[in-house]
């Protein structure tokens, strides 16, 4: 009987150890970092650009050249 009690004690303590409670991120948090995201998109999107321009104006003036 003492067996069974410990198994039973064991895996209850293994349950919840693994089975631990996850942070939640609350809906401004979730907010906040759909900014970040859009932010960091529009960042990469300028630094495109402006790698554009300046591989044109290259060629524009290795053209005149």
């Amino acid at each position: 009987m003492k067996k069974l009690a410990y198994i039973f004690i064991l895996l209850f303590s293994l349950g919840t150890i693994f089975t631990s409670c996850r942070d939640q991120k609350t809906a401004g948090e979730k907010i906040e970092d759909g900014i970040e995201e859009v932010g960091d998109g529009i960042e990469d999107a300028v630094d495109d650009a402006g790698d554009a321009i300046e591989d044109a104006a290259d060629e524009i003036d290795d053209a005149v050249e």
